[in-house]
């Protein structure tokens, strides 16, 4: 698909900026400028992270960077120290599920100031158009992202006779696979996907609904929640799925060990994973839906970069971002270690290769699929997941019913998003 490759004038050009053709616009900050620039990842990452910024400083001797990292969960809690300290670093990495607390505490610069200056967004993919955005102003640009969608086997489903997923194919079809693979091969014919709420989120997006509204309440009622949990009761009732007992004895590792189970819905990026717990064959293919001209997917930012509000040096800031998620040198240098790159020129040189080659050529499969990206969750979207697995687990295990479960999970998700 062309929206994934980048001509050579777009390398080009994009070399121009990355090279600071495009000043920062702002007279202010000429001369020596110092950024703290921050970020989560281990050792092998900050090592490229130093590769990228000596680049960056190479092309532009009047800035410094100076780089700060932790593991993801020091990572926030140093970065809450700071923000209660009036201390953020000037560039700082942000996971999609904060953005909406920050930006609410209006700690976040909005570079939508400069956007077509220091900032190029041209060349973003087009599923990350407006992402990062929150009530109106651009608090976050994507690094890299991914897509949700189906994990199977093929040789599995060819032994039981069954058409592999495809566009086009139901949910109705999907559980009528799991139910024949389970008959004629013995293997569960997948994971119980009612305990994840990403497939709840796919499932309402192909209904014309989201997970969470605009204003940051749940878009959905305590009716469809009833009918998407019966769904897995079913499942469990017909023996078609891995049971959940078995689904948390494994943990951490995933239903591709032993070959428990024949299929999963899960993010396309999970294939790096599950080919280094398994030697059997796993394809990528689109997620079932009962609207063909609505797949629910779309490209989910894997990681963000923020500016904070009061950095001095907003421009020069933005060009630091603008150089990370354009120039073509960077995207070589992470190649897919930050997601899959969010604009066309990096993704055309990032030497990808095994499971993350076969992650970047479905998306180009699915590209005319995918649709806008939903708006930044509230605060307290991770807790309100982290409920719904629970209380999922619960109702898998027969520990609760339907009625009771639905009942737990809203009174647990209001109280979240009132606190």
């Amino acid at each position: 698909m062309k929206r994934f490759r980048a001509s050579l004038a777009v390398a080009a050009t994009l070399a121009l900026v990355a090279t600071g053709v495009t000043a920062c616009g702002d007279d202010a900050e000429s001369g020596p400028i110092t950024l703290r620039y921050s970020w989560w990842g281990n050792a092998d990452r900050a090592d490229l992270m130093q590769q990228a910024i000596d680049l960056f400083e190479e092309q532009n001797p009047d800035i410094t960077v100076t780089p700060s990292f932790q593991e993801y969960e020091a990572y926030w809690q140093k970065l809450t120290t700071e923000t209660a300290g009036g201390n953020m670093p000037d560039v700082l990495q942000m996971d999609f599920s904060y953005l909406r607390e920050y930006a609410d505490r209006g700690v976040l610069y909005d570079l939508g100031e400069q956007t077509g200056g220091a900032l190029v967004l041209d060349d973003l993919l087009d599923g990350f158009d407006g992402v990062g955005e929150v009530d109106g102003a651009l608090y976050a640009v994507p690094i890299g992202g991914n897509t949700w969608s189906m994990f199977y086997n093929p040789a599995l489903f060819e032994q039981a006779a069954v058409t592999i997923p495809q566009t086009g194919w139901t949910w109705d079809e999907y559980r009528d696979a799991m139910a024949t693979i389970k008959d004629v091969t013995g293997t569960y014919g997948g994971g119980n996907y009612t305990g994840i709420i990403y497939n709840l989120e796919v499932q309402l997006r192909q209904e014309g609904g989201a997970l969470f509204t605009e204003d940051g309440q749940l878009g959905f009622d305590e009716q469809r929640l009833t009918r998407f949990w019966a769904e897995g009761q079913q499942l469990i009732a017909q023996d078609v799925v891995l049971p959940v007992e078995t689904a948390i004895q494994i943990k951490p590792a995933s239903l591709w060990v032993d070959d428990l189970a024949a299929s999963e819905l899960g993010w396309d990026n999970f294939l790096t994973r599950y080919a280094g717990e398994t030697d059997t064959e796993i394809h990528l293919g689109p997620v079932p839906s009962d609207d063909p001209q609505e797949s629910g997917q779309y490209l989910k930012p894997a990681m963000l970069l923020s500016a904070a509000a009061g950095t001095d040096h907003p421009a020069a800031a933005a060009e630091l971002i603008s150089f990370m998620i354009n120039d073509p040198e960077v995207g070589r240098i992470f190649g897919g270690n930050r997601g899959l790159p969010a604009t066309n020129a990096q993704r055309a040189a990032a030497e990808l290769d095994g499971p993350l080659a076969t992650v970047a050529e479905y998306e180009e499969t699915i590209a005319d699929q995918l649709t806008k990206a939903p708006p930044a969750p509230p605060r307290g979207a991770g807790s309100i997941e982290a409920a719904f697995i629970r209380i999922s687990e619960q109702l898998h295990y027969g520990q609760i019913s339907v009625p009771e479960a639905v009942d737990q999970f809203f009174t647990e998700a209001e109280e979240i998003l009132q606190s």
